[in-house]
């Protein structure tokens, strides 16, 4: 039995998780598994109602002890975080930033995947030519919050923001890459930085990518600064397989990525614990103003449960959740191509009629 846990979360969060537990329905009747879920009213309307400061962090957004309970689950299906009412970075920081860390979820998996029919704006690409993985540590980095401001708003104000790399997390999210690689048929790794200027954080890095690489023989070992490969993302994305970054370069290039593979409605991601419990979820935000109206694309959302499925088979070593994973991919790409709008960079379906046909599809 696949144990669940969902979280909807904020403005147009609860409507597409909606469509993948439709796509999940379907699946799991036609694998043949059975599914439990449990939701988790984790959000911005919850936050306000216990009497959280709109403006700053006054109460926790998702508790310790929901924090543990969460990891008695296989998985975790969210649907999407951030409250026109609350100041930005609250609810991210107490959501998904606690959550990362609390549950040691070290590894962001991207998959960059260009679907049938739907628009890129790269010019005479196709989806044989965008069909790459990004691996994102990320649990430390500049994220960690080490740093501070003294004499604030004044003008001798100093601000410092510590990037913290250690060899163990640059090196469990290196061997991650290169196991998934391996894993999945994939000819080469290549290593994102920014070694010429960041000589001690990307030295670290460097390192320990060239001597875990060692073990891999098989697999093609790569070096690019951040910004030439922000560059070649765009002229030759064909090229990458496998790429393996810190937290900060990882989050500005996944990005840029969504947009290759089409917009981050079609974007997917996890937040991976290898050894516990990960958590998966669309890259777009919770779109408020677009709350309520079925008009939101759940593509994303949809792929991120592809992941899930995948993600937990291969941890769990359950063949019928990867076959289940792969089913819903294949569905997607038997869909995309009949959406009207997207080779216009829209959806030309409702969100419902996109659950529907997808899940009809599988």
């Amino acid at each position: 039995m696949l144990n669940l846990a969902v979280i909807g979360g904020d403005g147009t969060g609860p409507e597409v998780v909606a469509e993948g537990l439709k796509v999940l329905e379907a699946v799991s009747k036609t694998i043949g598994f059975e599914v439990r879920i449990a939701h988790f009213n984790v959000s911005g309307d919850r936050y306000l109602e216990r009497g959280g400061d709109p403006e700053r962090p006054s109460i926790d957004v998702i508790s310790d002890e929901e924090l543990d309970e969460l990891k008695t689950f296989d998985a975790i299906f969210l649907g999407a975080v951030g409250h026109p009412d609350i100041a930005p970075g609250i609810l991210e920081k107490g959501l998904l930033l606690k959550a990362r860390f609390y549950l040691d979820q070290y590894i962001n998996l991207r998959p960059v995947k260009l679907y049938p029919g739907v628009w890129t704006p790269l010019k005479d690409k196709n989806p044989e030519d965008i069909d790459f993985v990004v691996v994102r540590e990320n649990t430390e980095g500049i994220y960690t919050g080490m740093g501070g401001v003294q004499y604030p708003d004044t003008p001798a104000e100093v601000s410092t923001q510590v990037n913290c790399t250690t060899a163990f997390g640059a090196e469990r999210a290196i061997r991650y890459a290169f196991e998934y690689a391996r894993r999945t048929g994939r000819q080469r790794v290549t290593l994102v930085h920014k070694t010429n200027v960041l000589t001690f954080a990307g030295g670290t890095w460097y390192r320990n990518f060239m001597r875990i690489g060692e073990e891999y023989p098989e697999i093609e070992k790569d070096y690019n600064h951040v910004d030439a490969c922000c560059m070649w993302f765009v002229k030759n994305p064909e090229y990458y397989d496998v790429l393996v970054t810190d937290n900060i370069f990882g989050d500005i290039i996944t990005d840029l990525a969504a947009m290759v593979q089409g917009g981050l409605g079609v974007a997917a991601g996890g937040n991976i614990n290898p050894s516990g419990v990960s958590m998966f979820e669309p890259m777009g935000g919770s779109a408020p103003k677009y709350t309520g109206k079925d008009v939101i694309n759940p593509v994303a959302t949809i792929a991120s449960l592809a992941m899930l499925l995948r993600e937990t088979g291969n941890n769990k070593g359950e063949e019928m959740y990867i076959q289940a994973g792969d089913a819903v991919e294949e569905a997607i790409m038997k869909v995309t191509p009949t959406m009207e709008s997207m080779s216009a960079g829209r959806m030309g379906m409702s969100c419902s009629d996109v659950g529907d046909a997808v899940a009809a599809a599988v």
